[in-house]
């Protein structure tokens, strides 16, 4: 896509966002509308292996981050940081930059909480038609990068959008990335709730039996 210059977006998507997506009919049609929709929660890889998809596997946003910093350190290929908490983007930029000697990274910016401004998306826009970056990652937390990627890639200067989340932090070195046995086992949620209690219990509390129930009822349809 970045080097043909064919605009698109990839959306990362876990359990929690499938869930949503049964009840909000927007969020829906954003992933409707993605280039890509990678299955970044081991549970949505296990269920595509029973349903006959055995070379399914799971695509983490922070390790395709690294590989595709990895992938440009020849300079191919541009890259833009956008999200995080202040001063994470740039903190960001520094630690690609080191482990990725030669990759570009050619701006960042932390946005604010609240909806764009007008005056925001136009400095954006000035901003991106002036570096044109190949790859313009989003950093902002679900569901609120999907919708800003729907939304604002026809709007700015850049060719594909990825929408990482945790990976911001995670790579920064602003949080602790789960351990790679913790990833693998399907439990990165409940070390997630773990970490940030107070901002993700509500979230996992109400989506894993929801989506088990969803998940039953699907497969007692299919038999009847």
């Amino acid at each position: 896509m970045a080097s043909e210059g064919k605009k698109g977006y990839v959306i990362f998507r876990d359990v929690h966002g499938v869930v949503r997506c049964q009840d909000d009919p927007e969020f829906l049609r954003v992933h409707q509308e993605a280039t890509l929709v990678c299955p970044d929660g081991m549970p949505l890889v296990w269920i595509g292996k029973r349903r006959g998809y055995k070379e399914m596997g799971r695509v983490y946003g922070p390790d395709m981050m690294r590989e595709l910093m990895n992938a440009t350190r020849d300079g191919s290929a541009t890259h833009y940081l956008y999200g995080g908490k202040e001063g994470v983007a740039e903190q960001l930029k520094t630690s690609l930059e080191s482990q990725y000697p030669g990759v570009k990274i050619v701006g960042t910016c932390c946005p604010p909480f609240a909806p764009l401004s007008p005056e925001k998306v136009a400095e954006l826009q000035t901003t991106l038609s002036e570096l044109k970056p190949d790859f313009f990652w989003v950093g902002l937390s679900t569901p609120k990068q999907e919708f800003f990627m729907n939304e604002y890639l026809p709007k700015l200067e850049t060719t594909v959008m990825l929408g990482v989340g945790a990976a911001f932090d995670y790579l920064s070195g602003a949080v602790k990335e789960p351990p790679t046995w913790i990833q693998r086992s399907g439990f990165q949620w409940l070390y997630r709730i773990c970490s940030e209690p107070r901002r993700l219990f509500g979230r996992y509390l109400n989506t894993v039996p929801r989506f088990l129930w969803l998940l039953s009822k699907e497969s007692l349809q299919k038999k009847s």
